[in-house]
């Protein structure tokens, strides 16, 4: 359920890959969950998952769950495999959107322990919140947002544009070493300080903007730690420095709109936008229940 850079959801089982044998839970029957769609009761699937297992779907009166039958989690040393079983899943997902529309995404490895009757049983237990999301997310989408400064402003230029840098480093050039040493530390903060103002300053400014076209902005770390869930949304470069990363959910008929008001932030000399989607909503999907906790951290349905 979220990007990123994405949230601490209840249901999610997010670990890093490698965890010791001894700490992986056994399943003796459960339902590795994709996602949740609207569905008639007659609606079917023909689609490999993970590892080619067949892929079902276990429907409920009008809410389905795309799943596939297993008897434990996915785990390996392997950051290859863990990149195929992680493709494989989105693309498991992005098959059923096409078929039913928006859903309600899981991340990967999110596991429920039982039958496809125990499935039934969940869907009903979260019956009214699963209605409500899925009424609510149909037809809006996930999309994100980098805003990167291909070539940096750099420190003298900074201090030209800036009165208190300017007196900083008149003062240092006119000072003994210790003093000197001292006023070096005000200018480098006075510097990050400077650059966090621009980057807010961008910040605001762009979702405001798009705030007028998506239903939901939100801003992101500009330099997310790896995690599976952000592996396919995001493969971003590393050259210039990021100035912002926005999330936003929007309907698909807005994405022109927001398109168009990217196209005005990338024509300023020096800018680029990367600009990516539409994902399944995964940072804006809804907490499902409290969870039973796992062996290894994680949490299932």
């Amino acid at each position: 359920m979220s990007s990123d850079d994405r949230d601490d959801r209840s249901e999610r089982t997010d670990r890093e890959p490698g965890v010791d044998a001894d700490e992986v839970p056994e399943i003796d029957e459960g339902r590795y969950l994709y996602c949740l769609v609207q569905a008639d009761a007659d609606a079917d699937l023909e689609l490999t998952g993970i590892d080619g297992e067949p892929v079902s779907i276990v429907v409920e009166d009008g809410i389905g769950a795309v799943v596939h039958a297993c008897e434990g989690i996915y785990d390996s040393a392997d950051l290859a495999q863990v990149r195929r079983w992680l493709v494989r899943h989105q693309t498991v997902i992005d098959e059923a959107s096409e078929r039913f529309g928006t859903p309600i995404p899981f991340q990967f490895d999110t596991i429920l322990r039982g039958d496809d009757e125990r499935v039934r049983e969940w869907i009903n237990d979260e019956r009214a919140t699963l209605e409500r999301a899925l009424s609510g997310l149909a037809d809006h989408w996930e999309y994100r947002v980098e805003v990167v400064e291909i070539d940096p402003v750099d420190d003298e230029t900074l201090i030209e544009r800036d009165d208190r840098l300017q007196e900083l480093h008149e003062k240092i050039d006119d000072s003994e070493e210790g003093t000197a040493f001292l006023l070096e530390k005000k200018l480098d903060q006075r510097l990050a300080a400077v650059r966090a103002n621009r980057r807010e300053s961008a910040t605001d400014d762009l979702e405001e903007r798009l705030a007028a076209e998506a239903r939901e902005v939100h801003s992101l770390e500009r330099s997310p730690s790896a995690s599976l869930s952000d592996e396919v949304a995001d493969q971003d470069d590393d050259e210039g420095e990021t100035l912002c990363r926005l999330t936003l959910l929007a309907h698909e008929d807005d994405e022109g709109a927001i398109g168009s008001i990217l196209d005005d932030v990338a024509a300023t000399d020096g800018l680029e936008v990367r600009f990516t989607g539409p994902w399944p909503p995964y940072t804006f999907a809804p907490e499902l229940g409290s969870g039973e906790q796992t062996t290894d951290g994680g949490r299932q349905p």
